[in-house]
């Protein structure tokens, strides 16, 4: 590929200062339709029985897929460098996806 080639493919991303802090999710939720993936990351504290969505994320399934690839290649280099992920094994709380608050 030739140095132009690069160039035109290439995609400058700018990070918010707002968004460069991030958000700390300890809870994921993964629902479906034909045409789309929503994916809300929870905070859940324990001993609270309320859990807030902390953000939402609404792909394509293609786009889902993509993610789950890059997810798990990342994985794989993560444990290659620092060892397994160990997964506790503590019951996941029941969780009841009617959502509420203002739309």
């Amino acid at each position: 590929m030739s140095e132009k080639d690069k160039k035109e493919n290439q995609i400058n991303v700018f990070l918010p200062p707002e968004i460069a802090d991030g958000i700390y999710s300890n809870l994921a939720i993964i629902s479906h339709s034909p045409d789309e993936f929503v994916i809300d990351f929870l905070s859940l504290v324990p001993g609270v029985s309320d859990a807030k969505v902390r953000s939402r994320i609404i792909c394509t399934p293609q786009h889902a897929k993509k993610l789950l690839r890059a997810l798990s290649d990342n994985i794989q280099r993560y444990e290659n460098n620092f060892g397994e992920i160990i997964e506790h094994e503590h019951k996941m709380p029941n969780i009841n996806t009617n959502f509420y608050g203002e739309a």
